[in-house]
């Protein structure tokens, strides 16, 4: 005798199943990016620019502040996302939603948040421990030959944060999203972050190549820029989550 299943049956948990899309689909999701700004402007700007002054104020605390920004960045992210589905479900937005991370899955949130820290602090500390070696053998030999050496190592070392930071920027780009609209837990979330970033590595080092150029434009004018930059690209990064993932 066979068991016969329970009612209401439950839906199958969100398995972060990502699709290979096109290289040329990064301009579609920064089409799409601005559309969302177009949509509300006012709230992008509004919740941008609060956004900012929070980070700003945290990130003056020396070195717990930096610690403390990094771990509230998937929750930020959330709130950007929250304002984006909104936005593509034709509902009204609100500034408010850039908290929706402090009120679902925070935990978890947090908890990707302390995973990208450790990663990127973790790297910073060994590109340091590279530098000070050069930096100092460049001091006490006081020669041309040990000065060279010394900035060997600061560019070696820059090399080396640029290289591995790379997948832990993989593992934590569609994490917030998928912790957030789809209840994963952070490792699977970052897993599933992971290989949809190496199976479209292409259009997504597009996608890099043309935030790398817009930030360092958006930074010149005192870093006004970013209230454009950051609705624009979280728009395009919500679409590019749309895109990639199946079922959502």
């Amino acid at each position: 005798m066979t068991d016969t299943p329970n009612f209401p049956m439950l839906p199958e948990a969100f398995s972060g199943d990502c699709r290979e899309v096109d290289p040329g689909a990064c301009f579609d999701w920064l089409r799409q990016g601005w559309a969302m700004f177009l949509a509300n402007p006012g709230i992008w700007i509004g919740s941008t620019v609060l956004l900012l002054v929070m980070l700003l104020a945290i990130s003056i605390v020396p070195f717990f502040g930096q610690v403390a920004a990094h771990l509230l960045v998937p929750l930020f992210g959330a709130g950007m996302i929250q304002i984006c589905r909104h936005l593509a479900q034709g509902e009204e937005p609100s500034i408010a939603d850039l908290f929706a991370g402090f009120r679902h899955r925070a935990g978890d949130l947090v908890m990707v948040g302390v995973i990208f820290a450790a990663g990127i602090f973790g790297i910073a500390f060994f590109a340091f421990l590279l530098v000070s070696g050069g930096v100092l053998g460049g001091v006490v030999t006081g020669k041309v030959a040990g000065f060279g050496v010394a900035l060997g190592g600061v560019m070696l070392a820059g090399l080396l944060v640029m290289v591995l930071s790379i997948p832990v920027i993989m593992a934590t780009w569609y994490a917030p999203a998928l912790v957030f609209l789809h209840d994963m837990k952070p490792i699977p979330a970052m897993k599933a972050s992971f290989n949809a970033g190496a199976t479209n590595w292409l259009p997504m080092v597009i996608f890099a190549v043309f935030l790398v150029v817009s930030l360092f434009f958006a930074m010149l004018p005192l870093g006004l820029g970013l209230i454009l930059l950051l609705p624009v690209f979280s728009g395009a990064v919500y679409a590019s989550y749309r895109d990639i993932f199946v079922g959502t």
